[in-house]
């Protein structure tokens, strides 16, 4: 697509925000500052920074800090902001106030904070110590980023709101909604951080607003307050539905908004290898909505987000080094108005990659040497997931000699012939030998990159589901030759 006239160019004017997604795979500090030269290379202009339990939060939200791995320190904290500064990027901190607060509302000492007990991700919004909980996050955020000019309150996905006992209540009294319930939260939120800190830009994200009149938006007290952030990562994104609702923001009074796209993190849940094309076609779809856009509506930049779990109790998405190529290709997307040959070509020559895929980065020469921070990891997460897609792993229990001669059935009795055995365990051994040489080379890798929780959350998610039940099956067969007197040990069963 050619660069439309008009506002399109505003997604290449605009701030270009990338997400870091804290709340999964923590880089380890020296990777994070490797991350941000890399993303000013690139061509973002600032971070979006959403830490979670990452962030070294004092006194009683001291319980909020990870347990699993260890959180910044506030000097690391402010070591980052210092490299992004000195590369020119902006920081905007991002904090949940709504919906999306698992990491906090699954300890034990907030669960009375809940909207309801049985979902950990929606706060009570009647609650004063709620409000107050969620000030003190901002503030303790807030403080520890004195340069940042915006503060991001999120505020979307809040499930079941409504329905808790105090919501069903003041629900029952004459005019009141539940987008009135919504509304009354956040303005409250964000006027009084205004208040404390009246030079920051507030944004949320836009979702719980879209159902809402032109009336209610205008009534709610947002005009003013917030910067929505219209987010949707599908390659399919509705041009038109979106810039209607841009304009409806505006007619509210909304004129100052964010788009949101992604360049990882929004494929499924449980996706390891970034498809470049995929999120360019995004990038593409959000070109079209600014090109359309009325000159009323103020777009001031793009966040490309990358998630690293759906939720804090999700599994981990692609891990960053495994999206870089899409992340490069998406902001070259932004700058030239299309994914031309130029901007694809500009890619490769800055991350030294013989394709704009990821996938293709295990056809690099040996000689060869991406120039970007984690490209060896990436190189081996795509080859160990090609390994574990692997037909003949995967369908193991179809191969003719297990199906034949060491079914359920025979598993069950101990018994197999003694001419088949021996062949099974051959074949099971060439099965699991390139996977178990390229798990312990990706142990080490990743271990560089991320915490040690991180490495074996990753290959419990990835590679312990395929390799588990194929290792049980060697187990009994190893079992099955010894009962009968034939014993001859098969490949070690360890990952």
């Amino acid at each position: 697509m050619a660069a439309a006239a008009g506002h399109s160019g505003l997604l290449s004017r605009g701030k270009k925000l990338v997400h870091l997604d804290l709340k999964g795979a923590p880089p380890t500090v020296e990777h994070l500052r490797q991350l941000v030269h890399t993303f000013a290379d690139l061509g973002a202009d600032g971070l979006l920074v959403e830490y979670e339990d990452t962030f070294p939060y004092e006194g009683e939200l001291r319980v909020l800090r990870s347990t699993a791995h260890a959180h910044y320190s506030r000097e690391e904290i402010v070591s980052i902001q210092d490299v992004a500064k000195a590369r020119g990027l902006e920081v905007v901190p991002l904090v949940q106030t709504f919906g999306h607060l698992e990491f906090v509302l699954k300890h034990a000492a907030f669960r009375r904070l809940r909207e309801v007990d049985h979902c950990l991700g929606t706060l009570n919004p009647h609650s004063e110590q709620a409000v107050q909980l969620v000030l003190e996050m901002l503030r303790q955020v807030a403080e520890l980023h004195p340069g940042s000019g915006r503060l991001h309150l999120g505020a979307d996905e809040v499930y079941l709101l409504g329905q808790g006992e105090e919501s069903v209540r003041w629900l029952s009294g004459p005019g009141r909604s539940v987008h009135q319930l919504f509304l009354g939260h956040v303005v409250t939120v964000a006027k009084a951080v205004r208040e404390r800190f009246p030079h920051l830009d507030l944004i949320v994200w836009d979702d719980m607003l879209r159902d809402l009149s032109v009336e209610t938006l205008k009534g709610s007290g947002l005009a003013g307050l917030v910067q929505p952030m219209l987010w949707d990562y599908q390659p399919s994104l509705d041009v038109e539905r979106t810039v209607l609702l841009m304009e409806k923001y505006q007619a509210a009074g909304l004129s100052d908004q964010w788009a949101a796209s992604s360049f990882k993190g929004s494929t499924s849940v449980h996706c390891c290898v970034t498809s470049t094309q995929r999120h360019v076609e995004n990038h593409l779809q959000w070109l079209r909505v600014a090109s359309a856009l009325p000159s009323g509506v103020r777009l001031r930049g793009v966040a490309l987000t990358g998630w690293q779990r759906y939720d804090h109790l999700s599994v981990l998405c692609e891990l960053m080094p495994v999206a870089v190529p899409s992340l490069a290709s998406c902001l070259q997307t932004l700058h030239h108005g299309t994914f031309s040959q130029e901007a694809q070509t500009n890619v490769m020559d800055a991350l030294q990659i013989p394709s704009t895929e990821v996938e293709d980065i295990i056809r690099l020469d040996p000689a060869g040497s991406p120039s970007y921070p984690g490209w060896r990891l990436a190189q081996l997460v795509v080859k160990l997931a090609a390994l574990l897609q692997s037909e003949d792993l995967r369908l193991l229990d179809g191969n003719m000699f297990v199906r034949g001669w060491f079914s359920p059935y025979h598993r069950q009795r101990k018994t197999v012939n003694p001419l088949v055995g021996p062949q099974i365990q051959t074949h099971v051994a060439l099965l699991l030998e390139p996977v178990r040489t390229t798990v312990d080379e990706l142990r080490q890798e990743m271990g560089r990159l991320y915490p040690p929780a991180t490495v074996e959350e990753w290959i419990e998610q990835h590679v312990t589901p395929v390799v588990a039940p194929v290792q049980a099956l060697l187990r009994d067969l190893d079992i099955s030759m010894e009962e009968m007197g034939l014993f001859r040990p098969g490949p070690a069963s360890s990952q």
